[in-house]
């Protein structure tokens, strides 16, 4: 991923006003190794049910205002986070909503997914599993995660800015 400024970053939101997008607390983003992030997601430490996406669409960044539900999956289970596909504990996948883009969004029209509690999509799909020769390589398992997170978050980056 390229790097982001404070700047890039509030004029990036596609389903926010100017307002909001001026109101969004930064993440530090001293601490973010670039090269290996496919998107910055951070949550608001204020508000915990805030949450935001940043992602690079061709040569633009693009970013996503999301909200988390205050109800949580049934304890116990396992679910899978629609971005990364890495099936974690129930009380790790929530269900964040984001309002779409333009008029529908201002008139409430709204996408849900499930995604990694802590946004931590990048992280996690570098957890890789050991070499074994009835396996890919470790290599070429990295790759085919990192295409596919991305290849899933700009179809949901479409489906936010999609007003119809």
């Amino acid at each position: 991923m390229k790097p982001l400024t404070p700047a890039d970053i509030r004029a990036s939101f596609v389903n926010a006003t100017r307002g909001e997008a001026e109101r969004v607390p930064m993440p530090g983003l001293h601490d973010v190794i670039w090269a290996d992030r496919e998107y910055l997601g951070w949550r608001d430490q204020q508000a915990h049910q805030r949450a935001y996406l940043v992602h690079w669409v061709d040569e633009r960044p693009v970013g996503i205002l999301l909200r988390s539900s205050e109800f949580s999956l049934q304890p116990g289970i396992a679910a899978m986070c629609s971005l990364c596909r890495i099936t974690r504990r129930s009380d790790e996948i929530s269900l964040f909503s984001a309002p779409r883009s333009g008029q529908a969004g201002r008139d409430g029209n709204t996408i849900g997914t499930y995604l990694c509690d802590d946004l931590a999509c990048s992280h996690l799909i570098r957890i890789l599993p050991p070499a074994h020769p009835m396996q890919p390589s470790p290599d070429q398992v990295l790759a085919t995660r990192t295409a596919g997170l991305i290849s899933r978050m700009q179809a949901f980056t479409a489906s936010v800015m999609n007003s119809a």
